[in-house]
């Protein structure tokens, strides 16, 4: 069984990962690209928060392509509307997410 080094608890009880989620400021913004491409910007996130399975989870969601790279994560086309729902379904607090 393994142990988290942070809290103690065996990992299938960690809580880790949800005070973590809680307690972020994530901001959900749109920017244009070449060609007048538009990306939706899901940017916030801490170090502890597994980047590739959100951005998994968003683009799976929304059909969509999409890449992470350090804290945030950049969804091709406009999303603002629809991804704070799919945040707050995957653990985020939905009042800490501003569009």
């Amino acid at each position: 069984m393994e142990i988290c080094p942070k809290c103690g608890l065996p990992m299938q009880a960690c809580v880790c990962e949800q005070i973590v989620k809680s307690a972020q400021r994530i901001q959900v913004t749109t920017d244009k690209k070449k060609y007048g491409k538009i990306v939706t910007i899901v940017s916030g996130f801490e170090k502890e928060i597994d980047m590739k399975k959100i951005a998994k989870a968003l683009k799976n969601e929304l059909a969509c392509g999409g890449t992470y790279k350090d804290k945030m994560v950049e969804l091709q086309g406009d999303h603002r509307k629809r991804v704070k729902p799919i945040l707050a379904k995957l653990g985020f607090d939905e009042d800490s997410i501003s569009d």
